[in-house]
């Protein structure tokens, strides 16, 4: 993959270079603020993009608010951010346009290599792969109950949907098996009006509304 990164700080930035080269990628561009992460999305249009959250000069929510305003000159463009903190309203953003090929983790949670290359090809191929506190704040944001067709079973296998994760992975969370969690699935595709779509993929929608209510 054709990778852009944007994180200001020097040694994570150039480990995750090498991380990724490593592992077979070809980073494009190393940044280390919001426009020039905007100007290497535009110049590149890169497979994935790597965005912390808080760059200069404020070091609040610059990361963010260019990996929304890339998204809005490359549409679809996929971003993966990465980061210490939950932004939910910039997470909002990122999400509004539903489209998927958004991931959203926390650092502290990307301990595994084997992870980390996996939610990102997962974000890169466009799918939608949110860390679970980011998940919780979202929902709570919205009250307790965003969708009240659906069965408790079935909001356990939809928020495990919102964290990436396969049918296999939430059959093992949830110690069902996998043909209970494809029931389950295609119980929430029913009740959230999702019929099949070739233009849409109806997991992401089914993890936006989740998130949307």
């Amino acid at each position: 993959m054709r990778i852009v990164i944007a994180d200001d700080a020097v040694l994570l930035r150039e480990g995750l270079v090498r991380l990724l080269a490593e592992s077979g990628h070809d980073v494009v561009a190393a940044v280390g603020d919001g426009p020039a992460l905007v100007e290497a999305v535009v110049e590149h249009k890169p497979d994935i993009s790597i965005v912390d959250v808080r760059m200069p000069p404020s070091h609040t929510d610059e990361g963010l608010r260019a990996a929304v305003q890339a998204r809005k000159l490359v549409p679809r463009t996929p971003i993966l951010v990465l980061s210490q903190y939950v932004e939910v309203s910039y997470a909002d953003d990122l999400l509004a346009d539903r489209r998927g090929a958004i991931g959203y983790l926390l650092k502290d949670r990307v301990a595994d290599i084997a992870d980390f290359l996996d939610a990102l090809a997962r974000v890169a191929g466009g799918g939608t792969v949110l860390d679970p506190e980011v998940v919780a704040q979202l929902v709570v944001r919205r009250g307790p109950d965003p969708i009240g067709a659906l069965t408790a079973r079935e909001r356990e296998v939809l928020g495990l949907m919102a964290e990436g994760r396969s049918n296999t992975a939430i059959g093992r969370a949830l110690v069902i098996s996998d043909g209970a969690v494809e029931k389950h699935v295609r119980s929430i595709f029913t009740k959230l009006d999702l019929p099949p779509d070739e233009e849409q993929h109806r997991r992401v929608l089914a993890v936006l509304a989740y998130l949307h209510g």
